[in-house]
């Protein structure tokens, strides 16, 4: 049954909302909170399909399903890593565009491996279930600052960061553990056929820290303690290895050039004129390049290094995408459409590449039920991709919504309120979905079990505080 409640001010409303949270399309980045504690996540398909590829060798040796293990990354500049949630690796920027190479990402991942297949995870599973990856961050944030001040309503205060104390208490390991998750990586890293050099360079720097003050110290190193000794143990156990002076893939070299220069143009685009030369023509300095005249809005110049890429590399998804999010933002959005329809089918497993072409669909379809129908479609592809996005049920809300079905807006509305584990508003929108809708169908059902677990995740809350 459909209904017209989806008034034209709750369309202002969610248009308004998704303008917020799409600033910064692929790379959603969203400001520090004051204290400088990491607040937001970088979502991007070209970096994480090179964090995946990378790692799945050292997944698959360490007798993980690659599909089970999440790599997140958290916008934060400090070097950390950690595992949180099951088997999700929370992974900083800053630990990224500090490495030397591939080889040094891969040794700290197979390192937190070792964390997770040892069972020393932060024990913050059943508060993460249900969440999307934002919410997740939030939740470990909010149980640092419970731990430090003792206060169990501190979780819930916590919206936008904590003390990097609070946070270092919550995810700090034994020096036990930390040695037993070294023996794992190399052994993880052997039976992968990998270097393992790249593990103990990264470890071997921040060793030199143990001298210096606690404030000095990067976070990895108040996370994860480490000594020289522990270091030199590390060292005689990689020096074992059959791969020692086996070389990585060339083209991961390649990869983590471009990972980093899109990490630096999109964080830090000023930067980007120190960190490369007016005379470096690689590939990877163009790209920092045009990402940070983008950012720096200097249309023009963007558009022009963007094309001159992709007159280098026409068929890359990722230079594709680029140019659409540019046009898009530079409110050229109907000639944003046809980038992001070319990058999606290059990349037909790219969720967030899929939801930035039906949200392009979106904003040029006015009322065409065609093409809102298709943005539809190409947004519940994307969910299979990308099942904890609260961005895809927001585009659905809208899309349904222009089209007059009122009752699935309001569905996907709980879906993502669901997702920000905000239960009263979750359960609220699947009660007056479940009345536009015929009782009995998928949608009807779905809205029970949202009613079902809101309440679940209400009475937790009630119970932790409490507590």
């Amino acid at each position: 049954m459909k209904n017209n409640l989806f008034s034209p001010r709750l369309h202002r409303l969610i248009y308004a909302l998704t303008g917020i949270a799409l600033l910064i399309s692929s790379v959603a980045l969203v400001a520090h909170a004051q204290s400088g504690r990491p607040t937001s996540l970088i979502r991007d398909t070209e970096i994480e399909n090179y964090l995946k590829e990378w790692a799945y060798p050292v997944i698959k040796a360490a007798d993980l399903d690659p599909d089970s293990v999440n790599i997140i990354l958290v916008q934060d500049d400090n070097i950390n890593a950690f595992v949180a949630g099951g088997q999700n690796v929370f992974i900083y920027s800053g630990l990224l565009t500090k490495s030397k190479n591939p080889g040094e990402v891969i040794g700290v991942l197979a390192h937190e491996l070792g964390h997770i297949r040892g069972g020393h995870l932060v024990r913050t599973k059943d508060a993460m279930e249900n969440a999307s990856y934002e919410a997740m961050l939030g939740t470990i944030l909010g149980i640092g600052a419970a731990i430090l001040s003792g206060d169990g309503g501190a979780a819930a205060a916590v919206s936008a960061g904590t003390s990097g104390m609070a946070l270092n208490r919550l995810l700090a390991f034994s020096r036990i553990q930390e040695s037993s998750a070294d023996q794992a990586a190399v052994s993880y890293l052997e039976r992968a056929r990998l270097n393992p050099g790249g593990l103990v360079s990264f470890m071997e720097r921040l060793a030199d820290e143990e001298l210096l003050p606690l404030s000095q110290q990067s976070e990895y190193v108040r996370t994860h303690p480490l000594t020289r000794d522990r270091v030199e143990s590390l060292k005689a156990g990689t020096e074992k290895s059959s791969y020692t002076n086996a070389a990585a893939p060339t083209v991961w070299q390649d990869q983590h050039d471009r990972m980093i220069a899109k990490l630096v143009g999109f964080v830090t685009p000023d930067h980007v004129i120190w960190n490369y030369s007016d005379k470096d023509a690689s590939v990877p300095a163009r790209y920092a390049r045009a990402i940070a005249a983008y950012r720096q809005n200097r249309t023009d110049e963007a558009l022009r290094l963007i094309d001159g890429l992709l007159a280098t590399e026409p068929k890359n998804a990722y230079f594709l995408e680029l140019k659409g999010q540019m046009l898009g933002d530079f409110g050229r959005i109907g000639q944003a459409v046809p980038f992001y329809r070319q990058a999606s089918e290059l990349q037909p497993d790219a969720g967030l590449i899929r939801t930035a072409y039906a949200h392009s669909l979106i904003e040029t379809a006015g009322t065409d039920p065609q093409q809102l129908e298709d943005a539809i479609r190409h947004l519940k592809r994307a969910q299979r991709d990308e099942p904890r996005s609260t961005r895809i049920h927001r585009l659905l809300a809208i899309a349904y919504g222009k089209i007059g079905d009122d009752a699935m807006a309001k569905l996907h509305l709980a879906e993502e309120a669901l997702l920000q584990r905000r239960p009263a508003q979750a359960r609220t929108q699947a009660e007056a979905a479940a009345a536009g809708l015929r009782q009995g169908s998928p949608g009807w059902i779905r809205a029970q079990d949202i009613i079902t677990q809101a309440a679940l995740n209400e009475e937790k809350s009630k119970g932790s505080k409490r507590n």
